[in-house]
């Protein structure tokens, strides 16, 4: 994956070293946080005029550090005052673009901290009317739900303040670009995430009156909402997204198995927007024809809990050969073992050395977190912030050592390397360019282990799923129909319909879900 560019050009600010080292250390971090990461529609970014990019807040600090990783440009980010009183973490999301802003249940001064948050907000509001770049989370903080909180009226006050400033400065107009993100498991280390830009908000004209400031302010905030909802494919309970996502990956199957193309698994950015097409014609026909979805429903969720106890997914049944050969078995525990081979090497020996103490400190960090009950999110960030102070710690540790052991007469590696002529210029080389050299290395064996681990989890996964195949225990025909027949009835659903990604499909008006587009076909 390609991060994306900054802008260039007087019209946009400039993007300081301070900023771009940061960011850098975000995205080697995503890099390794994520073993798939998308970035989706970047040609809905303006190429003029200052932008505000939204997004919902499920997942603590991952969320921002996601965000400023991919988001092209310098973002200021408004994240509360209390974080940048925690030592080393205030000073990084500082350096980073971050800005204070005081909630009222975090502040003795309730006044005061109004004040100060209408100074920052204006501030902010001639930043953005500049050219500049504003990241927000609307909701106003994290959380564990389905479906989106109901967001603030902060960013549309920031909006309004940059849009008349803009006016009077004659500048491009600001606009507000909501961002989806998803995840399949944002608290887990090597999940797959997705950063989907929509398309600009419409937004209305600003009053002349400011008596009417506060409705345009309410009826904005109430249209962030609604967007934020469709972006993040908001549904009223976990269940009801993944069935959506489990019927997505039915039809993606069946789809393959009808056109007679290779059966394999989507990107996940091309399964994000197969959820979205999904959950726009459900919820379209669930309107329209009630029966027909309540039926389709019942038996979907049969199935999927069927096959989910035998540990199998959706993809495991649609995929299954007919007659699974030994030659498929056989190539999977080729992979496997090849895998499993270099793992043995350098590379993971030196993983091992540089990245299992620090990271077995941050699990024990997070067993004893764990057992204070914090949710979901906060355990998230925590496993970041330990993350984040362990393992430098531990690299220059470990690099110290190493160098001593290569250098110092007086260890025992360097009296065995003396013992022959040629290891003996070892240790004659400078202890700063070996310390340096050590210290890079050990993220970098770092990666290259995770790359192998990973080749190592999917073969794996692929030799599970050929041991299923060959038991001749399970009734593979009867689950593979029942199967094919959901799959067929949603596939003739979705062709009656015009959704999201057909050439006839109209992006609903901003503050309009998906649903409220869909149609059926002439």
């Amino acid at each position: 994956m390609g991060w994306l560019k900054d802008p260039s050009g007087d019209n946009h600010p400039k993007v300081g070293f301070t900023y771009r080292i940061m960011r850098r250390f975000s995205r080697s971090l995503m890099s390794v946080w994520f073993r798939e990461l998308d970035i989706v529609d970047n040609e809905n970014i303006p190429p003029e005029g200052g932008l505000m990019f939204i997004a919902w807040h499920p997942s603590g600090l991952i969320d921002p550090m996601l965000m400023h990783a991919s988001l092209p440009g310098r973002l200021s980010i408004l994240a509360k005052h209390t974080l940048f009183k925690i030592p080393v973490l205030g000073k990084l999301i500082r350096s980073s673009g971050a800005l204070p802003i005081e909630r009222a249940k975090d502040s003795s001064d309730k006044e005061q901290s109004r004040k100060n948050n209408q100074k920052l907000l204006a501030k902010v509001g001639n930043e953005i009317a500049s050219g500049g770049r504003l990241l927000l989370f609307p909701e106003g903080a994290t959380h564990t739900g389905s479906s989106v909180k109901r967001a603030r009226s902060g960013a549309a006050r920031i909006m309004l303040q940059a849009i008349r400033t803009s006016k009077e400065l004659g500048t491009p107009i600001p606009r507000i670009i909501p961002v989806g993100l998803h995840y399949s498991n944002s608290q887990k280390f090597r999940e797959r995430a997705a950063v989907i830009l929509e398309r600009p908000m419409e937004l209305p004209d600003i009053p002349e009156d400011q008596e009417m400031d506060k409705q345009w302010i309410e009826q904005v905030t109430e249209s962030i909402d609604s967007e934020l909802n469709r972006a993040s494919h908001s549904k009223t309970s976990w269940e009801e997204r993944h069935l959506i996502w489990k019927a997505r990956s039915v039809v993606y199957a069946e789809r393959i198995k009808q056109t007679g193309g290779k059966m394999k698994k989507p990107s996940y950015s091309e399964s994000v927007i197969g959820a979205r097409r999904m959950r726009a014609g459900w919820e379209f026909v669930s309107k329209e024809e009630p029966d027909k979805t309540e039926s389709l429903v019942t038996k979907s969720i049969e199935h999927f809990d069927e096959i989910e106890s035998l540990g199998l997914s959706p993809f495991d049944v649609a995929a299954k050969p007919k007659k699974p050969s030994f030659l498929g078995y056989f190539k999977a525990i080729s992979i496997w073992i090849w895998s499993a081979a270099w793992m043995l090497g350098l590379v993971t020996w030196s993983a091992v050395i540089g990245n299992v103490p620090p990271y077995q400190g941050n699990y024990a960090v997070m067993w004893y977190l764990k057992k204070g009950k914090i949710s979901a999110p906060i355990q998230g960030t925590m496993k970041v912030m330990s993350a984040i102070i362990m393992f430098p710690i531990w690299w220059i540790t470990v690099s110290l050592l190493m160098t001593w052991l290569l250098l110092s007469p007086s260890s025992p590696v360097f009296l065995l390397l003396n013992m022959h002529w040629l290891l003996a210029k070892l240790t004659m080389l400078s202890p700063v360019l070996v310390f340096l050299i050590f210290l890079v290395w050990w993220p970098i064996s770092g990666k290259m282990h995770l790359k192998l681990y990973s080749k190592l989890v999917q073969s794996w996964r692929m030799l599970k799923r050929w041991q299923r195949w060959r038991d001749k225990t399970l009734d593979w025909n009867l689950l593979q129909q029942r199967q094919q027949k959901i799959g067929s009835e949603l596939i003739s659903l979705g062709n009656s319909l015009v959704l999201p990604g057909d050439a006839e499909w109209v992006e609903p008006k901003t503050g309009n879900d998906d649903n409220l587009s869909v149609r059926y076909r002439n």
